[in-house]
């Protein structure tokens, strides 16, 4: 039996929107149909590299398309509530680039849109479906290696210093954490949960961004230690000390990777052959989602959504960052 074609559109056409439509082109039963920037131009340049048949220069003229099932929100972090709200309020599916929103006020009306219009949302976190993040979370949930005592784990890169760069705006939420420290945290968040207590220290652009974030989260049995930062290269690993082995999600642990388990004086790394960039496992699953008549994913739940944002406000209340 066929599947029914998914028929996407993108809001954004930036970098991580390439990305995404890269990946859309290698699944059967999905295609790209419209795109929207707010250059005509720009929107005319991705339609012609992703094989779209429309370009718009407004979202609300892809929101209105009535050939759309299913929407890619790609723009910056502050915009993800007003254009997914735009897109849920006709009646499209919308699969919102992580951090959902700016706070959990947005992530709450947006997850109470999404109800009201009676249609799917997803934040479109993708290394919680990545097969080498799942291993390792099968590892911590069946217990394999014992209980998890610590977590390392970084992201870093040193950015240009641009301050018309929408990494160092703190206006759309520009700055280490939002941008990549939500890796380092969602890795602590799908395993440990919800911290007791979280210690952080942040430094700071001119621009009032946060150029560094370094952040421990206490358990009651473990502790979490997570940075982010922008002035500096990092491995970019997530490190699990289980009582009996330690796991390690090799660099760049938060997008397509290899895994190296050490136990009893070995080591065996495991490589899961991934032949794309990443993206498309995520969006398999919201098109069965989306085919099933699912309004929430059983992965990527509204709960975890919500935690994932406070865990992030909590943060910025400690290190005093205001947007």
């Amino acid at each position: 039996m066929n599947k029914k074609t998914i028929k996407w559109g993108i809001i954004g056409c930036g970098k991580i929107a390439n990305k995404f439509a890269t990946d859309l082109a290698t699944i059967p039963d999905a295609t790209l149909v419209t795109v929207a920037s707010r250059s005509q131009e720009n929107a005319n340049n991705f339609a012609k590299k992703h094989n779209a048949k429309k370009a718009f220069n407004t979202y609300e003229d892809l929101a209105k398309d009535n050939e759309v099932d299913a929407v890619y929100i790609a723009t910056p972090h502050s915009f993800h509530a007003s254009h997914s709200i735009l897109c849920m309020q006709h009646k499209k599916a919308v699969l919102c680039e992580k951090p959902f929103a700016m706070n959990a006020e947005e992530v709450a009306e947006m997850i109470s849109v999404a109800k009201e219009n009676k249609v799917l949302l997803m934040e479109a976190l993708w290394t919680y479906f990545l097969p080498h993040y799942r291993y390792v979370l099968d590892i911590f949930k069946n217990k394999t290696f014992g209980e998890l005592l610590k977590l390392e784990a970084d992201f870093g890169f040193k950015a240009a210093y641009n301050e018309e760069s929408r990494l160092l705006k703190k206006e759309v939420g520009g700055g280490s954490l939002l941008d990549i420290g939500i890796y380092p945290i969602f890795a602590a968040l799908s395993t440990l949960g919800i911290p007791d207590n979280i210690n952080a220290k942040a430094t700071f652009f001119e621009t009032g961004a946060d150029s560094e974030c370094n952040m421990i989260f206490k358990y009651k049995n473990a502790k979490a230690y997570l940075k982010s930062t922008l002035i500096e290269n990092t491995k970019t690993e997530a490190i699990f000390t289980f009582e009996d082995a330690v796991v390690k999600i090799n660099t760049m642990f938060h997008q397509p990777s290899t895994v190296t388990v050490f136990k009893d004086d070995k080591e065996q790394t495991l490589d899961f052959n991934y032949k794309t960039i990443g993206y498309n496992f995520e969006t398999i699953h919201f098109n069965e989602l989306l085919r099933n008549h699912k309004k929430e994913s059983d992965v990527m739940t509204f709960d975890f959504s919500k935690k994932l944002i406070k865990v992030l406000d909590d943060v910025r209340k400690e290190i005093n960052l205001v947007y």
